[in-house]
């Protein structure tokens, strides 16, 4: 469970409704205390009596006898599934029910704007989660103009979107998670300025990150019962997948241009390691199983320590199909001739991949750069130039052109 925080403090409904009820005299500092402590909020005894000196909190009003009526009637209003106050705990409740909803849509059958929907809400869930965290330690996450609180043009507060939560530096994220919310904001923008194509199958892995690390937050911020496990079991599907399906998910899965350039601009600026952590992206591999015990073969789900021989297996191959090394045609031609084909040149290359019609995407061999007009190769290309190139030894170790 998480331990006390400095934001342990009433607000100022909730101070004006204590007032109201002293000024009854029907009630000790005990008493009050009582309607106003929940799970995720204690608060300290001596802050009621502060309040009935007027210690603290003098500038503020009494709620009015109807005020008091309406809190004490609907008094314990909770969150059924909870227990969170639906008015205290407003945003913890939001954040759950948007993250939930996120959820359910993109594992609805029937639906082929999936990803979209989810990225979406999902931002709006983490949004309010981080708010909620602020309200908790007592952090305001408000913009202020010359000291004073900025207003929006319905007067309302403006409150900090997600981008300038995650950068807070007292917010507690790794770098990873944090990695995985500026990219998905990104996307996001597309999203919201641009008509995608379907992308479910590229975006997979960054989503199930995005889930992971959300239902982790809530339960390391606000405490274990709130997690979304129960809420969200295992996922059951129909489908089965050979090599022919494997390879129709690939071609089906491209991304729209400028998502990928978003994608490839983003990924540039990350080492290895931070590609590789399962907070910004998380992969999974589904392996058919069976158990030499009818007891171990009906699991469905087995994890497998990352560092084992089955591990590191299964992390290759995930990392082989995901984090596919990008080359130019002057890094492929100087590639050539350090491994020994000295007169292979630009206009060799050229040919070759115009006689073989690598630049059609559907051949895997590379696809367009960051910028219009550029083509990026694989390592797939570079394995094929190769075979060519060993194939013509004599033509490009120094033999005639």
């Amino acid at each position: 469970m998480p331990g006390r925080k400095k934001g342990h403090h009433l607000e100022r409904w909730e101070v004006a409704l204590v007032k109201a009820m002293l000024a009854t005299q029907k009630y000790n500092d005990q008493d009050v205390l009582a309607y106003f402590t929940r799970p995720t909020r204690t608060i300290n005894h001596r802050l009621i009596s502060e309040i009935r000196s007027d210690k603290k909190h003098k500038a503020i009003k009494a709620a009015n006898p109807d005020q008091l009526t309406e809190f004490l009637q609907n008094w314990p209003d909770l969150d059924g599934e909870t227990g969170l106050s639906v008015r205290g705990d407003e945003l913890l409740i939001k954040a759950r029910e948007a993250m939930i909803a996120a959820v359910h849509n993109f594992n609805a059958a029937g639906l082929t704007f999936r990803s979209e929907i989810f990225i979406t809400t999902a931002m709006i869930a983490w949004t309010y989660l981080c708010h909620a965290w602020f309200k908790r330690e007592g952090i305001d996450y408000r913009y202020k103009e010359n000291g004073a609180v900025k207003k929006l043009a319905s007067g309302a507060d403006a409150y900090w979107e997600l981008g300038k939560c995650v950068r807070n530096n007292k917010l507690p994220i790794t770098k990873g998670v944090r990695q995985n919310l500026e990219l998905l904001l990104e996307i996001r923008h597309e999203i919201e300025h641009r008509s995608t194509d379907r992308i479910d199958n590229a975006l997979g892995s960054l989503m199930q990150a995005c889930c992971i690390n959300f239902n982790e937050a809530l339960r390391m911020w606000f405490g274990e019962q709130f997690g979304l496990e129960r809420r969200l079991p295992i996922a059951l599907q129909f489908v089965t997948f050979n090599a022919a399906q494997a390879a129709g998910l690939k071609k089906a899965s491209a991304l729209p241009s400028t998502i990928a350039a978003r994608m490839d601009a983003f990924h540039a600026a990350m080492s290895d390691d931070e590609l590789r952590d399962p907070a910004f992206s998380y992969r999974v591999a589904f392996v058919p199983k069976v158990g030499s015990k009818a007891s171990k073969s009906d699991l469905a789900v087995e994890f497998i320590k990352p560092d084992s021989a089955e591990g590191k297996a299964i992390n290759s191959v995930l990392l082989k199909e995901v984090d596919k090394a990008r080359y130019t045609a002057s890094q492929i031609i100087k590639a050539m001739q350090d491994d020994g084909f000295p007169r292979f040149n630009q206009a060799h290359h050229t040919a070759l991949w115009k006689e073989l019609d690598a630049k059609d995407p559907e051949k895997g061999f590379g696809r367009e750069g960051d910028y219009s007009g550029t083509w990026v190769w694989f390592d797939s290309w570079i394995a094929r130039v190769k075979a060519h190139c060993q194939e013509n030894a004599a033509k490009y170790v120094g033999g005639a052109e």
